[in-house]
């Protein structure tokens, strides 16, 4: 008889929460002795407003190849799918920094299947258009050793765990309000997390304005607003609004709100169809912080393993950009030390609450961070319960340094205990990189010696090598010694890139 989603879960074991290896550590190393069968499913899930957003969005898929980490342990088998096929370069070029264990025999426990279907829908849709595919893949997974992980989790997915009978590391689609921004707003209370004066969630036009002129005479002094879709991504369902051409504070209530509704009604959100949207799913305005000496955009990330036990993973500093400057590009690791020990408290009960709920494996906490004096003033601004932009740069560092995060401190070091950092992103988009295979990016680096050394623990790793040719975007991770060094090594990267593009060309 078939189990149900909750019962699969139940299945689950502990030690299936963390990527890592631990051969090292540890005394009961029995439960890995024989290995567990790994599905990735790698799929983008979101709304297809959102999707349409991302240029090559199925190439996004790769990301999720740093998760073959598991694969250092002799034992474990990997089942990874993909809307199209990956190419055995890409394949390779993760494989190739294993450290612990020969390329070879992780490849010959590495198996790959793809859709054959490029078109901008999820993954997990297509895979449940096709029976039989899901019947090979099926047959590859052992029962009550195989688990499934995601990008992040909705009622897709859910059925996929139904039909394939494996259990899903992941967060229950029921407990999605959790990772919305009106849960956040609600976590960030019950944990006496500092966050933004804001409203409640509405679903009208009409309310929308209402709850922005609420905000506003409670702080007249506010300059901007941002608005705020319940279920965005990525900082593409933001949408600042600056009150003070609408000088409100010459006017009465009813002005006011008449003012205010003809501006919301114009916002920029990056997506078009934004006000059936807020139908929909809703949305809530929040005060925008500025002010400050300094201003950044820290985050935190950690995991919930199966059990509940939580662990703080990593911090990052975000760098924001696009229209609206609330679209997420790139990140450098890790966040500033002045506030790195509050970001990992705040995240660690954050992450305690939501495995209080049922929530499981990864989620991240955004803040905004203000600089006043010696001071720097934390404010939370949502909660993402699942995988991020984050989370593939640091899985990154992890499979090619076989380093680990200092739990106190928050540095990575390397098994010699040397600290190391990086810059990374997703977005790094140039005209000029249109054309390039990635066998040509491969070579342009390699002369260039700006690829990763094992030895010297430094240099850049690639992803998103799908999008390189038709796009002109790629996604690398550049590693260093110092915050400094990773920087040198993405700019020298990008730099070398677009030069070697452009010597193929003449």
């Amino acid at each position: 008889m078939a189990h149900s989603f909750s019962e699969l879960q139940s299945q689950l074991q502990p030690q299936w929460g963390d990527f890592d290896d631990d051969r090292s550590g540890g005394d009961d190393l029995s439960h890995r002795s024989e290995g567990c069968d790994l599905l990735v499913v790698p799929s983008l899930s979101l709304d297809q407003g959102q999707m349409d957003l991302v240029a090559g969005v199925h190439h996004y898929e790769e990301r999720q190849l740093f998760s073959l980490i598991r694969l250092r342990h002799p034992g474990v088998r990997a089942v990874y799918v993909t809307s199209k096929l990956l190419p055995e370069l890409v394949v390779d070029a993760v494989l190739e920094l294993l450290p612990g264990v020969p390329a070879s025999h992780a490849r010959r426990r590495l198996h790959l299947f793809d859709t054959d279907d490029a078109s901008p829908r999820p993954l997990t849709e297509k895979l449940l258009e096709r029976p039989a595919l899901l019947g090979r893949i099926r047959e590859l997974l052992r029962p009550g050793r195989s688990f499934m992980t995601c990008f992040n989790v909705t009622p897709l997915e859910k059925r996929l765990s139904e039909r394939l009978q494996i259990p899903l590391l992941g967060t229950d689609p029921a407990l999605g309000y959790w990772g919305s921004k009106a849960g956040s707003r609600e976590l960030f209370r019950r944990c006496a997390v500092p966050h933004p004066p804001g409203s409640g969630l509405v679903h009208t036009l009409d309310a929308l304005t209402e709850a922005t002129a609420t905000l506003w005479e409670d702080q007249p002094s506010l300059e901007r607003v941002v608005v705020k879709l319940n279920e965005g991504f990525s900082g593409e369902g933001n949408a600042p609004l600056d009150l003070r051409p609408l000088e409100l504070a010459g006017t009465g209530s009813a002005e006011r709100r008449r003012r205010l509704r003809q501006a919301l009604g114009a916002l920029a959100m990056p997506p078009p169809h934004w006000l059936e949207l807020l139908r929909d799913q809703g949305a809530l305005v929040e005060a925008w912080l500025s002010g400050g000496e300094a201003l950044s955009s820290p985050s935190v990330q950690g995991n919930i393993h199966p059990g509940g036990r939580v662990e703080v993973l990593s911090t990052h500093e975000q760098v924001l950009g696009g229209v609206s400057g609330q679209t997420y590009l790139g990140c450098r690791f890790p966040a500033d030390a002045t506030y790195r020990d509050a970001l990992m408290r705040h995240g660690l009960a954050v992450g305690e609450a939501l495995a209080a709920e049922g929530a499981l494996e990864r989620f991240a906490v955004d803040f905004v961070a203000r600089r006043y004096g010696e001071h720097w003033d934390l404010q939370a601004i949502e909660v993402n319960l699942r995988k991020g932009g984050t989370t593939h740069p640091y899985m990154a560092l992890r499979y090619a340094t076989n380093g680990r995060i200092d739990p106190i401190s928050g540095a990575f070091r390397s098994p010699t205990g040397q600290a190391l950092f990086y810059t990374a992103t997703d977005n790094l988009c140039d005209q000029r990189l249109r054309g390039l295979l990635p066998i040509d990016l491969i070579d342009i680096v390699a002369a260039a010696g700006l690829h990763f050394d094992p030895a010297e623990l430094s240099g850049s790793v690639f992803h998103l090598l799908g999008c390189l040719s038709q796009f002109g975007k790629l996604g690398m991770t550049c590693i260093g010694h110092s915050a400094e060094e990773a920087a040198h090594i993405y700019n020298a990267t990008t730099e070398r890139l677009i030069a070697g593009a452009e010597a193929l060309r003449r």
